[in-house]
């Protein structure tokens, strides 16, 4: 790549700004191109900052390990963002890990290259602090998925039928999504607290543009646009423009309507418009075409809770074969078995932890049952299952392109009036998670009682030790987890 070409690249770039043509030119001189393949580290967890890289082509996503040992993809980063802007905290690590999705190119800039140039590196340390500022007030949102986005101060103005408001320019929200955000300032939990709500209203967005394109009522282009920006929302950007209030009046009309700006003005980025240009993309006219929120709200819940369903599985599953391994463990271990806490017969402590297995491997197959209640859909019924504003066929084409997209047994519902009202699966799922709060509450309180004492209590059992458990009697350590688990399942009962 030519130094001209990555001078001029660079220029582009917010981390840049403000550099001189000379100053642009000398950063470039020093800088490495890396070309990667699928899977090449940048960086990893703990590793020392050395290296800011800037993307020319291709992404990178972000990942971290939760504390059960889980990967968790926090951003995707794409062409002209940029990563590692840490670099000029001395003798600091890297929180995350981050690595090439894609044949991905990028220019790699040491910290070194900086100290041959003050008054550039002022300038760039400016930039750094810009950015490290935004995404710092937004971590208090606790967003993922934050990407180079910048605030300028500047405003555009849009409207609707209450009249005219000011819109941050940078913003990919619009005017009814900062409407339902003053209205309902409730609890300070967002929709980007719910990543998976917000990928699963992407895939509904999706597609009912395929659907709509197929009937001929959108154009290839807005067609292409508008997929093109829900599949960056499903790679985890632009989370962070999803800043509706979780409790809201309106039956999710605030949810989808903030769902329905972003995607527009994602879209008009990707046609070269600017944001707010609805001539060109209109969050109702075309985002919204053929739907209502009382089957896309609904819908995006469904596939949410479906794939929310799989990871609690996936994890409760963990716990079944714990379980079991202590079964196996503890097959031998004579101990007394109880009725109404009083000496009953013997039983082995194996037969105990087996028994918490079988009842917690039954509860996977009753969320899987119930959880297969969220495969069928209104999508199509629009407003209250008739079907108005959507075109003959709709209904058919949008299950089956959404079924695609989630890669999801998705069906379409006989009868569209009636599965508009019924929130029967949510009654059977909700039944589901309550059940299982009750068993894990039962084997909490059991292992509670078990490890009592050591000296005046039963103590047949010992917890491994989390944290000390007295700010005054020295030694003494409580069963933590349990009783966390405890408090867990009765929120869960309570809801």
């Amino acid at each position: 790549m030519e130094k001209e070409d990555i001078s001029r690249f660079l220029k582009g770039i917010e981390l840049f700004k403000n550099l001189t043509d000379e100053e642009l030119r000398d950063v470039a001189a020093g800088v490495r191109e890396k070309r990667c393949v699928p899977g090449d580290l940048l960086f990893g967890e703990n590793s020392p900052r050395e290296d800011i890289f800037v993307i020319y082509e291709g992404e990178v996503e972000l990942f971290k390990n939760d504390p059960y040992g889980i990967e968790v993809r926090l951003a995707l980063f794409g062409k002209g963002d940029f990563i590692g802007e840490g670099v000029w905290e001395e003798d600091s690590l890297h929180s995350t890990s981050a690595r090439a999705v894609g044949r991905t190119t990028l220019l790699d800039i040491h910290r070194d290259l900086f100290r041959s140039s003050p008054e550039a590196t002022l300038k760039i340390l400016s930039n750094i602090t810009r950015v490290i500022s935004r995404r710092m007030r937004n971590a208090n949102t606790r967003i993922l998925g934050y990407t180079a986005q910048y605030e300028s101060g500047n405003m555009r103005i849009e409207h609707d039928l209450l009249g005219d408001r000011e819109v941050p320019r940078e913003a990919f929200y619009g005017i009814q999504t900062l409407r339902a955000v003053e209205n309902f300032n409730i609890s300070g939990v967002t929709l980007s607290f719910f990543p998976t709500l917000i990928e699963a209203l992407s895939m509904v967005k999706e597609a009912a543009a395929e659907a709509n394109f197929e009937l001929g009522l959108l154009g290839q282009g807005l067609r292409d646009a508008i997929v093109a920006a829900c599949r960056e929302i499903q790679n985890g950007k632009y989370h962070n423009q999803f800043v509706v209030d979780m409790i809201q009046g309106g039956a999710g009309t605030s949810t989808n309507m903030n769902a329905n700006e972003v995607i527009a003005n994602r879209a008009l980025e990707l046609l070269g418009r600017d944001k707010g240009d609805y001539g060109h993309c209109h969050p109702n006219n075309h985002v919204n075409l053929s739907q209502s929120t009382n089957d896309a709200y609904p819908t995006a819940v469904k596939i949410a809770l479906y794939n929310s369903n799989r990871k609690l599985v996936a994890v409760l599953g963990t716990l079944v074969d714990a379980f079991g391994k202590k079964g196996e463990e503890f097959s031998r271990v004579l101990k007394m078995g109880r009725t109404q806490l009083q000496d009953a017969v013997p039983m082995t402590l194996g037969q105990e932890f087996e028994a918490y297995a079988v009842t917690l491997g039954e509860e996977v197959e009753r969320l899987e049952q119930n959880a297969r209640l969220f495969l069928e859909v209104n999508m199509g019924a629009t407003a209250i299952g008739t079907g108005i504003n959507s075109e003959p066929g709709y209904a058919d084409k949008v299950t089956a392109h959404l079924a695609r997209i989630t890669g999801l047994d998705i069906v379409l519902a006989e009868n569209l009036v009636e599965a508009t009202q019924d929130t029967g699966a949510f009654v059977m799922y909700s039944s589901a998670v309550k059940r299982l709060a009750i068993k894990l509450s039962k084997i909490s309180s059991d292992l509670r009682l078990l490890s009592s004492g050591p000296r005046a209590g039963i103590n047949e059992i010992n917890l491994p030790p989390m944290q000390p458990g007295s700010s005054i009697m020295p030694g003494k350590v409580n069963p933590v987890i349990p009783e966390v688990v405890n408090q867990i399942a009765f929120k869960v009962i309570g809801n």
